[in-house]
């Protein structure tokens, strides 16, 4: 199977952030910044892959800095390793205020997708290349976050085991 270049399925979304947009706190909510980054990540691990992706997993969402309605918020999203059928893609979340022009990185995000044939069924990816020197950092540290979200798989799937699906006035 070809390879493909880390630069191939850079992806950018820029939005403004507006009153309806923020909390009690007045920033930006975290579940929408969070649908902002599945939606971005999505279609990078598509434009990888060519071929239809499912989550199927967000490892991480670090909100590091407010971002408030006077800034705009950029999204920059890219695969940084490949599995057998699965893509890791990074998520830079970056503010710009506005006013004044200082950007922020607000958050990072790694997430995990799974390409599909036409039955659903998972299929091999394409192997990804890094190049620049922050491909090339997140492409070397990607096989301990893949052993990491195993763990992780591994021990959701004991816990699950062990919850209860009954309803509560059962």
């Amino acid at each position: 199977m070809e390879k493909r270049f880390s630069r191939e399925s850079k992806c950018i979304k820029t939005a403004r952030v507006f009153p309806p947009d923020v909390n009690n706190h007045n920033t930006l909510f975290g579940g929408k910044l969070m649908a902002y980054i599945d939606d971005i990540a999505s279609i990078a691990a598509t434009k990888h892959c060519r071929r239809s992706v499912v989550t199927a997993s967000t490892d991480s969402v670090d909100f590091l800095h407010p971002i408030r309605p006077t800034d705009s918020v950029s999204l920059e999203a890219f695969v940084t390793w490949t599995g057998r059928t699965s893509v890791e893609v990074f998520v830079k979340v970056i503010k710009e205020d506005l006013l004044s022009g200082d950007r922020t990185i607000a958050a990072t995000s790694f997430l995990t997708f799974v390409a599909l044939d036409e039955n659903r069924k998972p299929v091999p990816v394409p192997q990804v290349v890094a190049e620049t020197e922050e491909e090339l950092k997140l492409f070397e540290t990607a096989p301990y976050r893949a052993e990491m979200r195993k763990h992780r798989r591994d021990e959701s799937k004991k816990f699950a085991d062990f919850l209860t699906v009954k309803h509560p006035w059962d």
